[in-house]
C-alpha cells in the first residue's frame, strides 16, 4: 500500500475491503456471469494485506448487499455478479472514469433551496441536508443552500420523499457580487477538497515516476492499479463538481485524474495476468476469461 497522510479520509475500514473486492470484479470480471471461487475472491483480496477473515466477511456483505449471487457445487461456494450487481457495479464505474474528465458548463444561474423544519423534526432535517449534500449543494446560511447545478426537479422529489411541504426552491443570478469570491470557497470546502487531492499526487505520483512499467510485476501491478482507483473513489462523492468559473486556477483534480488514468492505462495487462493467475489457482478455466480495459472505454460502456 502506497503510505501517505491522507488529508480525505477513506470510508470506514471495515468498508475497505468491498471496495476492493468490488473494483476488482468492476476491472476484471466486467460482464462476466460465470462465478468464482469464493477462495480466488478470499486470495485477491489477501493480496491488498487483508486477512482471510476479513475478506470472507467481506465476500458475505457484498453479497448480502445484492451485488454477488451464491451457487454452490458440493461442498463449495461460488459468486457471481447476478444481472442488478452487475448494472451498480458497471455502472458506478463507468461514472467513477467519467469524473473530472471536464467541468460542467455554466449558465451563471443559481439554484437556491430555503427550508424550515420544525425542531422536533431532526430526522427529516438531517435527512435533508444529507441529500442535499449528495446533490452537491454548498451552505449559504443554516436553512439556505445553494448550487450552480439545476436540481431543482431532484430537490423537490427529495422533499417529497420526506414529507417535506416547507421547502422552496428557486433559479436564479447572482445577486452578491462576493459570493464567488468570499462565499463559494468555503461552502463547498474547496480547501480540503485541493488537500485532498494535492494528498493524491503525494501518495503515488513520486512512486509512479520512479517506476519502469516494463520491469513492473503482475502482483506489484493489480496492487498499485486497484489501490490507486479505490483511492480515487472517495473524490466524485466530496467533489461539488463545480463550474471552471468558480474553481481556483491551479485546481489539482485534472492533475490527479491524469495520473489515475496514466497508471490505469499502463498496467492494465499486468495486473489482468496477476488476476488471471490468482483464479486459475482454483479454476484455470475461469482464469482465461478474466480481461481489463482501459480507461475511456469503461468511462463510455
Amino acid at each position: 500500500m502506497v503510505e501517505s497522510v491522507r488529508v480525505l479520509p477513506r470510508a470506514q475500514q471495515g468498508a475497505q475491503p468491498q471496495r476492493l473486492l468490488t473494483t476488482l470484479l468492476g476491472d476484471y470480471w466486467f460482464h462476466r456471469a460465470e462465478h468464482l471461487p469464493s477462495g480466488a475472491l478470499v486470495r485477491l483480496l489477501e493480496e491488498f494485506g487483508i486477512t482471510a477473515p476479513s475478506a470472507r466477511a467481506a465476500v458475505r456483505r457484498v453479497a448480502e448487499r445484492g451485488l454477488l449471487a451464491t451457487s454452490r457445487h458440493g461442498r463449495a461456494t461460488a459468486y457471481g455478479l447476478p444481472p442488478h450487481g452487475q448494472e451498480v457495479i458497471v455502472g458506478h464505474m463507468r461514472r467513477l472514469f467519467a469524473f473530472g474528465a471536464r467541468a460542467p458548463e455554466w449558465d451563471g444561474k443559481w439554484t437556491v433551496v430555503a427550508f424550515s423544519v420544525p425542531e422536533g423534526d431532526r430526522d427529516a432535517r438531517r435527512a435533508l441536508r444529507d441529500g442535499l449534500r449528495r446533490l452537491q449543494f454548498g451552505t449559504l446560511f443554516d436553512a439556505v443552500w445553494f448550487s450552480p447545478h439545476n436540481r431543482s426537479d431532484a430537490v423537490l422529489a427529495l422533499a417529497d420523499s420526506l414529507g417535506l411541504a416547507s421547502v422552496t426552491v428557486l433559479r436564479g443570478e447572482e445577486l452578491s457580487r462576493g459570493l464567488i469570491e468570499d462565499v463559494v470557497p468555503g461552502s463547498f470546502e474547496l480547501d480540503v477538497l485541493d488537500a485532498g487531492y494535492r494528498g493524491f499526487l503525494t501518495a503515488y505520483l513520486p512512486c509512479w515516476q520512479a517506476m519502469a512499467v516494463s520491469t513492473v510485476s503482475p502482483a506489484q501491478a493489480l496492487r498499485l492499479r486497484t489501490e490507486i482507483v479505490t483511492d480515487w473513489r472517495v473524490f466524485p462523492t466530496l467533489d461539488p463538481n463545480l463550474p471552471a468559473e468558480l474553481l481556483p486556477s491551479d485546481w489539482p483534480r485534472a492533475a490527479a485524474r491524469a495520473l489515475v488514468v496514466d497508471v490505469y492505462n499502463s498496467l492494465g495487462a499486468r495486473a489482468e495476468l496477476r488476476f488471471r493467475e490468482i483464479v486459475a489457482q482454483f479454476d484455470p478455466g475461469l482464469a482465461a476469461l478474466a480481461d481489463h480495459h482501459l480507461f475511456a472505454e469503461s468511462a463510455i460502456g
